[in-house]
């Protein structure tokens, strides 16, 4: 990542804030997309656990990660988005779970020792914004865990967000000329859409997803989308919500139908665990 690329992505989540926060609970789909979420680290953390979690933000994960009797080093690139973490943290009983809070680039783990943890963990997208080092920075991430250990995350997903936001992207398109847009398609990278001062990063195909994680040396363990049925009518998933027994019935299926290879690609995020070679 660029100096400019790093400053940029800095400044829009310093700009974001406490809208992080609310990302994954400000609707029915981010509510999904969150339990999709916690049922995958669930699977991947043991009691005793030390975690490196990068890109934490405001501690939606590093309350899961306390939960489920895990120790954190807590870092993030903005240093608003650390403070919040902590803020949140504090006073809670999450609290005594976390060794410290540290800003961090994705691209820099070189302060940790080789082996040093058991897993690291890195959702909200941080590779998406190391576009052209996101290779280096995976390798980086494998080379501080343990023996067996895992290294998990999300990305942005190229073809459910396309799907997802089409009306968004239509008019983006007309900005930034069809051309810009058939680079983005081909490639991920928003950057060829020349936004000013907006958001910017890499999205992914899942092929290109399980390709950068064996040139980084490692093997995919896990894929899941971030949401797939979920991301339809919002009346429908209301009132499914409405009822327990129908919502958790509901939710039980959406997570299965996230993790099958057809679905993968049609999230917004695609979830990942890998294991280095």
């Amino acid at each position: 990542m660029t100096i400019e690329s790093r400053e940029h992505v800095r400044r829009y989540f310093d700009g974001l804030g406490d809208a992080e926060w609310h990302r994954l609970a400000g609707d029915v789909r981010g509510r999904v997309s969150l339990e999709v979420h916690r049922r995958l680290l669930a699977g991947l953390v043991r009691p005793g656990d030390r975690v490196l979690e990068v890109g934490a933000g405001p501690g939606r994960f590093t309350f899961e990660l306390a939960a489920l009797g895990a120790t954190v080093v807590v870092t993030d690139l903005s240093p608003v988005q650390l403070a919040l973490n902590e803020e949140r943290l504090r006073g809670s009983e999450a609290e005594a779970s976390v060794e410290r809070w540290e800003v961090l680039d994705v691209c820099d783990t070189g302060r940790y020792a080789d082996g040093e943890f058991d897993l690291v963990l890195a959702f909200g997208g941080p590779l998406s914004y190391a576009f052209e080092q996101a290779g280096d920075a995976l390798r980086g991430l494998f080379r501080v865990t343990r023996p067996g250990g895992l290294v998990a995350g999300s990305v942005m997903s190229l073809l459910g967000t396309w799907r997802t936001f089409l009306p968004g992207v239509v008019k983006l398109a007309e900005r930034a000329g069809e051309d810009a847009n058939d680079l983005v398609l081909r490639t991920g990278d928003l950057r060829h859409m020349g936004v000013e001062g907006g958001h910017v990063c890499r999205m992914f195909r899942s092929a290109d997803l399980a390709a950068l994680i064996r040139g980084a040396g490692g093997e995919v363990v896990a894929l899941s989308a971030s949401n797939w049925a979920s991301l339809g009518d919002p009346d429908v998933l209301a009132a499914l919500e409405a009822d327990p027994g129908r919502w958790a019935r509901f939710l039980e299926h959406e997570v299965a139908a996230c993790r099958e290879p057809g679905a993968v690609d049609g999230g917004t995020h695609i979830l990942f665990a890998a294991r280095h070679l």
